[in-house]
């Protein structure tokens, strides 16, 4: 038994003082008010919280999920770790389906080896060719059957896919997917009204990169419709994720959000490619594009378009808090307990008893200063 004290533990209904957290055999055994026996880890009066979950993370330090190496998922693992990531959906980019089911299949042998590994997210290649963003509008295709069955063989290791609810079959496979127990995500979409609400009726119950990649209102004749982002702010029940990182997304649509959804209906995400943790100026690959680290995001090498974060988890809930004036708790469910039901993750995102012993030690200022994943430290600051 390790019994964390002298922290400010981060709750679903606030910051509580005056609490220890104890962790046995990988589990989070008790919550208890401080007492004076046991062995005892001073936090030094810094906060402590659940580990964050990444369900929308590439890559890091040069690496990328598509090299599909158990080297480039353990160099992505330990780099996000340094910003509170205890768990992460490790995200496949659009690309021909030999090499998704490849890169599933080394996904599927890392599981056992990387506890941090929960899974895929398959982005792409179901997306809209009007809407690729940084992905390769080469391999985009349609979720025809045989498409669909390939991907449904790998039920236990896709966790969420990204599709565009307008495209052909699209509804189907939305169906299918959500049959075998996969959240269903709708993003790089170009999608109408009433195709966001046909695929939300099929079972599509989030979106992608909210505002990025993504159709809003426009004329339809001399009507203005809604699109995938107007009804993803309009309907409860729908899950928005959210680059928060700055740059994607402005602080005025940040607050607009938040407002829309609340607490419970975002869920932050790095979209982090390789170029995270990587020196301003720094060139590097995204699925076969050339991309570059430019003003503390990644950008395709000719500056037209973003190429995902260079984030960690701790940079968006750090920028969410000071920037869009949520509270710490509210920013923290964001990033632990709301990705962990998008990613079906049962026993993670939460302080409680019976939970994995997945926490953070966090400053003051939303600094990760110690990463536990089942109660194993995987990441310290030494300053």
């Amino acid at each position: 038994m390790m019994i964390y004290t002298n922290a400010r533990l981060i709750l679903p209904d606030g910051v509580h003082d005056g609490l220890e957290l104890s962790v046995r055999d990988g589990k989070i055994a008790a919550i208890t008010a401080a007492s004076g026996g046991g062995e005892k880890v001073d936090c030094c009066g810094n906060y402590i919280a659940p580990g964050f979950i990444d369900v929308h993370v590439h890559g890091a330090l040069g690496r990328d999920t598509m090299e599909g190496s158990p080297e480039a998922f353990r160099a992505i693992c330990d780099y996000h770790a340094s910003g509170g990531t205890t768990s992460l959906l490790l995200t496949i980019a659009t690309a021909p389906l030999d090499d998704i089911e490849r890169v599933l299949r080394a996904i599927g042998s890392a599981i056992a080896e990387l506890p941090q590994v929960a899974g895929a997210h398959v982005e792409g290649p179901f997306i809209s060719p009007q809407r690729p963003g940084a992905q390769r509008s080469e391999f985009i295709c349609e979720p025809d059957e045989q498409a669909t069955s390939r991907l449904l063989q790998f039920t236990d290791i896709v966790k969420r896919i990204t599709i565009a609810p307008e495209i052909p079959h699209a509804l189907d496979c939305i169906r299918a997917f959500r049959a075998a127990g996969i959240a269903v995500s709708g993003g790089h979409s170009d999608a109408w009204d009433e195709d966001a609400r046909a695929a939300f009726s099929a079972g599509m119950r989030h979106v992608t990169h909210t505002f990025n990649c993504m159709s809003s209102a426009r004329k339809r004749g001399r009507e203005r419709v809604a699109g995938l982002l107007e009804f993803a702010l309009s309907e409860p029940d729908v899950m928005c994720e959210l680059i928060a990182d700055g740059h994607h997304v402005s602080t005025t649509l940040m607050k607009m959000l938040w407002r829309a959804k609340g607490a419970a209906g975002i869920c932050v995400v790095t979209d982090a490619t390789a170029g995270a943790g990587l020196p301003d100026g720094t060139r590097f690959d995204l699925a076969g594009k050339s991309c570059v680290v430019r003003g503390g995001v990644c950008v395709l090498a000719d500056g037209t378009a973003l190429a995902g974060s260079a984030a960690r988890m701790s940079d968006l809930v750090r920028t969410i808090v000071q920037e869009v004036g949520v509270p710490l708790h509210h920013a923290i469910a964001m990033a632990a307990s709301n990705p962990a039901r998008a990613a079906g993750l049962e026993t993670k995102g939460r302080l409680e008893a019976g939970a994995d012993a997945d926490f953070i030690v966090l400053s003051p200022q939303c600094v990760v200063l110690q990463t536990f994943a089942a109660g194993r430290e995987i990441f310290r600051r030494d300053n």
